[in-house]
């Protein structure tokens, strides 16, 4: 595994993630902010949160660009598509496992039983992350596509 080549390319399609996510809330189609939802893990501070947030999702895409190529690798499927396969199984466990449970997770998200208070400030993602609109699901999956086909197409 060529170390810095998984640095360089995990950075890159993290930036590209980020970038489809953060132009998708811009434009509308969802209200997921993924670096404050981060953020807020660690901090109340909003301003903060987004910075903190954004470092601490770059750090989670380099984790991950680690697990994509070697599993790309053992499976001799580094390609674009089998980058989009492992986005594609990605993206919907973010959606079917991950934001789901993320309110019991997070000490400033309201949950699906209890709502917001002084502390919990956050909207729960709902199935599918559905709370923060009919468009986050679709977006999270092509962000997550993008993601994978990024690695597997220009990992060297």
């Amino acid at each position: 595994m060529n170390f810095e080549h998984v640095l360089l390319w995990g950075f890159a399609a993290t930036i590209v993630l980020t970038g489809t996510m953060s132009a998708s809330l811009g434009l509308g189609l969802t209200r997921m902010d993924i670096p404050l939802m981060l953020g807020t893990m660690f901090t109340p501070d909003r301003n903060l949160a987004k910075v903190l947030g954004f470092v601490l999702n770059v750090v989670n895409g380099w984790i991950f660009a680690f697990f994509y190529i070697a599993l790309l690798t053992d499976a001799h499927m580094l390609t674009w598509w089998g980058g989009m396969v492992v986005g594609l199984l990605q993206g919907l466990f973010v959606l079917l496992v991950l934001l789901p449970a993320l309110p019991a997770l997070h000490p400033r998200m309201a949950t699906e039983t209890r709502g917001p208070d002084p502390t919990r400030q956050l909207e729960p993602p709902g199935f599918m992350a559905l709370h923060y609109g009919r468009g986050t699901p679709i977006v999270t999956i092509v962000a997550h596509l993008l993601y994978g086909g990024i690695l597997g197409m220009f990992y060297s």
